[in-house]
């Protein structure tokens, strides 16, 4: 069994002779690394090899990756056609730092950029480099808008995730700040107006159109709205379709630019290359950051051509120019579009949702699995609390269980995330790259930790086996 954290906990400093093995490298990890570190603490490992799905520990272990760098890895860990790009660029003798001087490397990713983006943005796109991480590229999206309409404000969704920086924190879920309004994300399983569906996802856009009409709602026409397609961070909740295009048509008509957050659901993740098109929503602005770098730091900002009002040097950021990455990106974008694998996301991402839905009917602890491609979620909820009023509602969530899944997981070889609003829920975003049968693997540990750690807590019925189990769950197929 992996190492916990607790059991690292620094005793003091060590010699630089310590242990280079697992268990030292975790102990001086815990001595020397801040405390707001976060994956380190669940996943108490010390990866050293990796390859598609499969990655090994110092310890001799191997795992099935289904958190792919928090959804970067598009293509998995190591791709070869990443690889030979990466390979290429540095064989060449070109520069791997430029800022933002055009070169042939860049010219090649915004080529294979453009050709991936939504019809009715590409031919009047521009595209601006920024910082490398997702919530750059949020930072210079505001600052975008905010130039081009004279305007301050932003609009904004219960649940969202845009980011650590000061403008995308204000913006994301969990903070608030005068300059950003909050508008209700329609959900299902947890409607903000407790009834779900079409009727709430209505009512939503009717608060939305409420808020910016009414004179006496304490919100100014903003500089823009953004939203993400699918919520990562908030609990793996996708916007419906019909909410989505009410937005788009809510914000084209009193001229806020609308900014599509696509750094977790772009590039194929949810079926679609873009999130965005699965409600053939054109935004005005789109960000951009995770697999769009093929595993290497990577974000930028794209947007309809009008709004480029920005002056020389209105924004910038010295690591704009980052040469591996956009080689890495372009091979990236370009394996997924030339191999379908947005469509194989889709088809292999609703057979999973089936095979986990049934895992409702049999453990009272799991309260709802939902998703959109290959980026699923399994909201725990409490067993044993009493059920709603009205006997039709959500149970409380289970952070708790949560965790317990993700411990059980990791024991069994798989890795996995967990997000939402109470942190209940159980995250899977596997490589696009990943076989029917790795697929299979995935489906069988994850059954079996959820089924122990439902052990423990009142169930419907008897442990479920999913259909079509692997002959040794210990073999990592494809590994």
């Amino acid at each position: 069994m992996a190492v916990t954290e607790s059991a690292v906990a620094p005793v003091g400093r060590e010699p630089e002779r310590a242990d280079a093995g697992h268990e030292g490298i975790l102990r001086r990890q815990a001595a020397r690394e801040s405390a707001a570190r976060t994956y380190a603490r669940a996943l108490p490992i010390v990866p050293v090899r990796a390859r598609g799905l499969t990655v090994e520990g110092a310890d001799g272990r191997r795992y099935l990756d289904c958190l792919s760098g928090a959804g970067t890895l598009a293509l998995g860990h190591n791709h070869p056609v990443v690889l030979e790009a990466i390979r290429k660029v540095l064989d060449s003798g070109a520069p791997l730092h430029v800022l933002d001087l055009a070169t042939p490397v860049k010219d090649a990713f915004t080529t294979e950029l453009f050709r991936t983006l939504p019809p009715g943005l590409a031919d009047r796109a521009r595209v601006q480099f920024c910082g490398p991480a997702g919530t750059d590229a949020v930072e210079a999206a505001f600052k975008l808008v905010r130039a081009a309409t004279g305007r301050t404000g932003m609009l904004a969704f219960t649940g969202a995730y845009h980011g650590m920086t000061a403008g995308a924190l204000e913006a994301s879920g969990g903070a608030y700040d005068v300059r950003v309004a909050r508008l209700p994300y329609p959900q299902d399983y947890r409607c903000p107006f407790g009834i779900g569906g079409e009727r709430g996802a209505e009512l939503a856009a009717r608060w939305t159109e409420s808020v910016l009409d009414d004179a006496k709602s304490g919100v100014p026409l903003p500089a823009g709205m953004i939203l993400e397609p699918v919520q990562g961070e908030g609990g793996v909740v996708p916007a419906p379709d019909g909410w989505l295009r009410r937005m788009r048509e809510i914000t084209a008509a009193r001229s806020i630019p609308l900014i599509a957050d696509e750094v977790q659901t772009g590039v194929g993740r949810t079926g679609r290359f873009w999130a965005v098109e699965h409600s053939g929503v054109v935004p005005d602005v789109m960000v951009m950051s995770k697999a769009i770098g093929g595993s290497l730091p990577l974000a930028v900002v794209v947007y309809r051509d009008d709004l480029d009002v920005w002056q020389p040097g209105a924004h910038a950021g010295t690591f704009r120019g980052n040469q591996l990455a956009m080689a890495a990106g372009t091979a990236t974008l370009a394996h997924v579009r030339e191999n379908g694998l947005a469509e194989r996301a889709e088809t292999l991402g609703a057979r999973i949702l089936a095979r986990l839905r049934v895992l409702t009917e049999h453990f009272a602890c799991v309260g709802d699995v939902r998703g959109r491609g290959l980026m699923i979620g399994i909201e725990m909820v409490s067993p044993d609390a009493p059920p709603p009023i009205d006997a039709t509602g959500p149970r409380p969530p289970a952070p708790s269980l949560a965790n317990a899944v993700q411990r059980e997981c990791l024991r069994r070889g798989l890795i996995v995330e967990l997000g939402g609003r109470h942190a209940g829920v159980v995250r899977l975003l596997p490589p696009l790259t990943i076989t029917d049968e790795q697929t299979d693997a995935v489906l069988d540990r994850l059954t079996d930790a959820i089924a122990a750690v439902a052990s423990a807590a009142e169930t419907r019925g008897p442990v479920a086996r999913m259909p079509e189990r692997a002959a040794d769950p210990g073999r990592l197929p494809g590994g």
